[in-house]
This record gives C-alpha cells, sequence and structure tokens, in this order.
C-alpha cells in the first residue's frame, strides 16, 4: 500500500505526494501527457526528440545536469507512444534544486537553432543505429503499421522514418513545446522524505506561477475492428528466420487487461512458460520465444515473437504456436499454474514498493489513467482473475481474424 496525498495548483499541475522517512533522498517525477500518439502523422518521432531537447538548458538553467550534479542527484528520462517521464533523485536537503530545474524547463525551454541540430543529429542517429542498422532493428517500424490502419500507434516512439526529424524546424518544435508542456498537461509526483507542506509550498513557489500556453485536446482516431488476418513478409540479412505476430486487445484500464497479463505470463514469461517449456526446451524449434503485451493506454497489442532454430520452417512454427494458442482458449487453465504467475506479479508489485523513483512512477502513471490510488487496486485485480476469464479473454482476443504475422526471413537460411 502506497500512502499518499493529493493536490491541485490553480493552472491545472497536479501534484502528489508520498511521504517516505526511510530514506535520506527524494525521487521527483514529473511526467508529461504526450507521446508519440499526440504527434501529426507526418512529423513524427517529435515526443522522443523533446526528451532530449529537454535537457539542453532553460532560460535560467542553461545546464540542466550541472546543478542537478552539484547536489547529489542524477536523472534521466523516457518517451513512450502515451507519455514522457522525466525523474530524478537527490538527497532531501537539496530537494529545492530539482523543484528549480524542472519547473524551469516547464516555465521556457531554450530552443535555439544550435540546441535543435545537436539535438536533432542525435536523434536521426539513435533512429539509424537501432532501427535501421540493427538486426531485427525494423520490426516495430514493419509491424506498428501492420497491425494498425488508424490509430497514431501505426508508428513507433522513434518516428516513421529520420526524415521528419530531420526536417523539423524550430518553428515545429516552439509549436509542440506550446501545445504539451503545460502544467495542465503534467502530473508532478515526490516520493521520499519529504512532508506535504513542504512540498505545497515548493510546488507553489515553483510552478504555481507558470501559466497554461497550450490546452490539449485529445480526439484520435479509433482503430476500426480487424476482421481478417493480415500477413507481411520480409527478407533480411539476419542470423535467423523469425516470427512476430500481434493481436489487439483492450484499453490499459479495462477489467480484460489484467487477464491478458496473466495470459501473457503463462504462454511466454519466463522458462517455465508453456511457449518456451514446449517448443524451446522440448521441441527446440525456436532458440528465442515470449510472449508479451505493450501495455498502451488505448487499445494495445498482445505479441508472440520468436527465432527459429535451423531446419524449422516457418508454417511449422506457426503451426505449433497455434496449437499453444488453442489449448489456453479451449480448456481453463489449472489453478496452481495460474496461481504461479500471479505470485510472480505480485512479488514484483511488492519490490516495485521498495524504490522511491519506482513508486514515484507508478504513482504518475495511475494518476494519468484516473486516479493515483489505482496502484494500491492492482495486485487485487490481477488476484481476481479466474481460470474461467484467463478461458474467455483468449478466447475473445486471440483469433485469426484479429491477428497480424510479420514472416522475417533470413538471407542466411535460403
Amino acid at each position: 500500500m502506497i500512502d499518499y496525498h493529493k493536490f491541485t495548483l490553480g493552472n491545472g499541475l497536479r501534484v502528489v505526494v508520498h511521504l517516505d522517512k526511510s530514506t535520506p533522498l527524494v525521487s521527483m517525477n514529473v511526467l508529461y501527457m504526450v507521446g508519440a500518439r499526440d504527434e501529426s502523422p507526418d512529423r513524427t518521432g517529435f515526443a522522443h526528440l523533446f526528451e532530449h531537447l529537454m535537457f539542453g538548458g532553460s532560460a535560467n538553467v542553461p545546464v540542466f545536469d550541472q546543478p542537478l550534479e552539484m547536489v547529489g542527484g542524477e536523472n534521466n528520462a523516457f518517451t513512450t507512444n502515451d507519455l514522457t517521464n522525466y525523474y530524478l533523485t537527490v538527497p532531501w536537503q537539496n530537494i529545492e534544486t530539482g523543484f528549480w530545474i524542472e519547473s524551469d524547463r516547464m516555465y521556457q525551454l531554450a530552443i535555439t537553432e544550435k540546441s535543435l541540430g545537436i539535438q536533432r543529429d542525435v536523434v536521426v542517429e539513435e533512429f539509424k543505429q537501432t532501427h535501421l542498422n540493427q538486426p531485427y532493428g525494423d520490426v516495430w517500424l514493419l509491424m506498428r503499421p501492420l497491425a494498425y490502419k488508424a490509430h497514431p500507434y501505426m508508428w513507433s516512439t522513434i518516428g516513421k522514418e529520420p526524415s521528419h526529424i530531420e526536417n523539423a524546424t524550430i518553428s515545429d518544435v516552439i509549436k509542440f513545446y506550446k501545445k504539451f508542456y503545460n502544467p495542465n498537461n503534467a502530473v508532478l509526483v515526490l516520493s521520499g522524505n519529504i512532508e506535504l507542506n513542504r512540498a505545497k509550498e515548493l510546488s507553489e513557489k515553483w510552478f504555481g506561477n507558470i501559466k497554461n500556453q497550450g490546452v490539449v485536446s485529445r480526439d484520435l482516431p479509433v482503430e476500426p475492428v480487424q476482421k481478417e488476418p493480415r500477413t507481411l513478409e520480409v527478407v533480411r540479412n539476419v542470423p535467423q528466420d523469425a516470427v512476430y505476430m500481434a493481436w489487439h486487445m483492450c484499453k490499459r484500464n479495462s477489467p480484460e487487461y489484467h487477464a491478458m497479463d496473466l495470459i501473457s505470463d503463462i504462454l511466454g514469461s519466463g522458462n517455465s512458460s508453456r511457449l518456451y517449456s514446449e517448443l524451446v526446451m522440448k521441441r527446440k524449434m525456436f532458440s528465442e520465444l515470449t510472449a508479451y503485451i505493450t501495455g498502451s493506454i488505448d487499445e494495445g497489442l498482445f505479441v508472440i515473437a520468436g527465432k527459429l532454430n535451423p531446419g524449422v520452417k516457418i508454417p511449422e512454427s506457426r503451426e505449433a504456436i497455434a496449437d499453444q494458442i488453442n489449448k489456453i482458449k479451449l480448456v481453463e487453465v489449472g489453478e496452481r499454474e495460474l496461481q504461479k504467475v500471479k505470485n510472480r506479479i505480485e512479488a514484483s508489485h511488492i519490490f516495485s514498493q521498495t524504490n522511491i523513483t519506482e513508486k514515484a512512477m507508478n504513482l504518475a502513471f495511475y494518476e494519468i489513467l484516473g486516479d493515483a490510488g489505482l496502484v494500491n487496486q492492482e495486485v487485487e485485480k490481477y488476484m481476481a482473475v479466474s481460470e474461467k476469464d484467463i478461458k474467455n479473454t483468449a478466447s475473445r482476443f486471440l483469433n485469426d481474424d484479429n491477428s497480424s504475422l510479420l514472416i522475417y526471413k533470413s538471407t542466411q537460411t535460403d
């Protein structure tokens, strides 16, 4: 159980405070509700570009990292299709430094031609290194537009193609900043050795006077129901053939989400999972085989991904995976097997509550889902999933007409 208090500043900034006196540190998490899904189809990769730009200095903090390092702090950030998250950790005595630097880049980021040029080059190089010049690196550049035809989940966080970032102008970037980097589009979480009154005082002092420059009205296209299987086959210079299969599933806050997550664990999480034990260890068809969900806020994907061993044919591998899916759809999972994956999730949740940074991230994420207090209901929701729920949920979503298949053939196996 994570205890917390919550208040909202006059400009709309939501603040969540979790007091933990057992640590000499405070974690500050600023989550902006902007991700790749908020980009224009011809201006993709901007949310990720901004993750880089936000470390390039602001009106009163020319070098973001420097003042934080001087007081013993550290920081990082990440971007997803749904959000951009910035977090730092600092000794409790120096938390005001965190307030200063985070509020300043929300107030007025130093966007110049020079800073944009530097970060644009960094992001384009990252795109090439991680997605174009790496074996299997373009899988999600191919998979997302195969699975999605309307929703902006059809492109990855890195963007559709490098040219979208290469052609980004300072006018484009400033417009994006003013629209999304506002108090009313953010959640601030403080976790650690900080009292509520102190948090209120510093929040009002450093963030209270920041005005909203834009209003986010999110009206995203709804992905139509998929009514027939989709297949894409590509040939690449990689060492092994691979298959990637995806099925549309429910939203993150859907009652069926927890059942789908448990199904992914039963099928493909860990060495004792069904896919691994049967198709990797016993039948030796795959060298790697896993199942997972994307965990997206809007309707996400249930994914199975595997690399084939030499001599195994693609149709044979697909049939073997289909057999395992049919089993979970037709026969209720045993109580012991279900309880095992539930226990693993519960242990992971408990472990996450030992770290102030993870607690801060979780509180921020659940706040944008609807309420920070949802974090304390997660384990209960997983535990409530029954054997019948697993069977029914798998039967609803894991069907051929709802599937997308990427066949990734190797030039070295022909």
